[in-house]
């Protein structure tokens, strides 16, 4: 028995040396986005790693350095841009090589992230087609001319995506799957609209950087970018939807801070390098100092719009609308504002953002919002700005003794809506004070 005991005992210490140290690979993900699929090992500790393309057949090969695989990788999708197949073997009792087929030649980029709230140790591998890389060095930038009668073009970003799902409900439900169902019925809605076009900046479950969500705008010619998310605290008690732009100053409130520093870190988790004194580096010290103060009025004014017909829909968490240092918000040149549909920390609330229904009614409340800004401020050369100008409005210089009810009777126009064309939030004027009137 003791022979026994010791022979177990030494074969056991004869393996130690081959997985003291081992890295282990607890499983990988793949994720398809419109121009690359990415692929995520998820792993115990930092991995050392090689990889390599072949040609005939089409093969991407990944060595894994002192590594081991605790569970069996999962085989793509038959949709998948680039991949057909995997296929994985141990090498030289320690290493591991993962073949992928391809149906093409692929441009691989590869990076390792630290652990954050929600993951641990990630090997990252983003896959580009080689050719179209190709074409987009050599292709030069094109100018558009934007014609007279161009429509306004709001460019619609559901938060979070792929990898870094957001906020999670207690029943579940997930704020990358709710907010891109609502951005979707925001856009179908917009593109419905004379003079408007909505842009889809995700349109699928997968992640988008920060930064390339504002490329993305740009590239459009947005007028208008709104960031669509759903809100989360430690108190599940907590609801209400809120509007948020642009603080250079600071937050307006702690909840803002808190809100803004977990939104910003979706980068962090979504796997984007900054160029600087290293990966994970805090966000607020890559950001250029940008002078934006006309694009911050415009946002001020659209979020404001927007939040009046939000607090018609139900509860806002605030009074006003809030400021927060949001990075997806810092286009030096694109009015901005970050709407909070609702807490999906709170049951009640997780349960009407998964109702179809109610997401109609938040997409026509931000529907609202934003034709009732571009309607009182169209963009100049734009069909808005046409055809304001062809119901030539009327402007009446106040003299002493008038009052607004007599002025909106003289011009056959209700208060209400004078009062809404000029911001007024009460009926007093004053002697010299400019109104514009309303068409129609």
């Amino acid at each position: 028995m003791k022979k026994i005991i010791t022979i177990l005992i030494l074969a056991l210490f004869w393996s130690l040396p081959l997985y003291a140290g081992q890295t282990d690979v607890r499983s990988l993900r793949i994720w398809s986005a419109p121009d690359h699929v990415r692929l995520v090992f998820d792993t115990d500790s930092l991995v050392e790693h090689n990889i390599f393309t072949l040609d005939k057949p089409d093969r991407l090969v990944l060595d894994l350095k002192n590594t081991r695989l605790s569970t069996k990788l999962p085989q793509p999708e038959s949709s998948n841009r680039f991949i057909t197949r995997l296929r994985s073997a141990a090498r030289n009792k320690r290493d591991v090589r993962v073949v992928f087929d391809l149906n093409r030649a692929v441009k691989p980029k590869s990076f390792l992230l630290d652990p954050n709230r929600q993951y641990g140790h990630r090997l990252v591998i983003d896959l580009y087609d080689k050719k179209e890389s190709s074409k987009r060095r050599a292709s030069p930038v094109k100018t558009v001319k934007k014609s007279g009668n161009r429509d306004v073009v709001i460019a619609v970003d559901p938060g979070h995506g792929g990898e870094d799902p957001g906020a999670r409900g207690k029943h579940g439900t997930y704020e990358k799957d709710v907010v891109l169902a609502i951005a979707r019925k925001l856009v179908t809605m917009i593109n419905r609209k004379p003079g408007m076009r909505g842009v889809l900046i995700r349109d699928g479950d997968y992640y988008l950087g920060l930064r390339k969500r504002m490329s993305k705008a740009r590239k459009h010619h947005a007028d208008l970018f709104i960031s669509i998310h759903a809100d989360a605290f430690k108190d599940s008690r907590v609801r209400g939807s809120s509007v948020y732009t642009l603080s250079r100053r600071g937050a307006s409130s702690e909840a803002a801070k808190w809100l803004a520093e977990r939104e910003n870190s979706a980068d962090l988790v979504g796997g984007v390098l900054f160029e600087g004194k290293g990966k994970g580096e805090d966000l607020f010290t890559v950001l250029l100092d940008l002078s934006q103060t006309g694009t911050q009025q415009a946002s001020s004014t659209a979020a404001d719009r927007v939040f009046r017909q939000l607090k018609k829909l139900g509860k806002t968490h605030k009074r006003r609308v809030q400021q927060a240092g949001f990075v997806v918000l810092k286009s030096p040149d694109i009015p901005s504002m970050l709407v909070e549909t609702a807490f999906i920390s709170n049951p009640d609330e997780e349960r009407r953002l998964k109702d179809p229904a109610h997401q109609r009614k938040v997409a026509r409340a931000l529907l609202a919002g934003i034709s009732d800004y571009f309607n009182y401020q169209p963009p100049p050369g734009t069909w808005l700005a046409a055809r304001q100008e062809r119901e030539a409005p009327r402007r009446h210089t106040i003299s002493r003794g008038e009052t607004l009810i007599a002025i909106a009777r003289q011009y056959a126009v209700s208060l209400n809506r004078l009062r809404r064309t000029n911001e007024l939030k009460n009926d007093t004027i004053r002697i010299g004070q400019v109104l514009q009137i309303p068409g129609g």
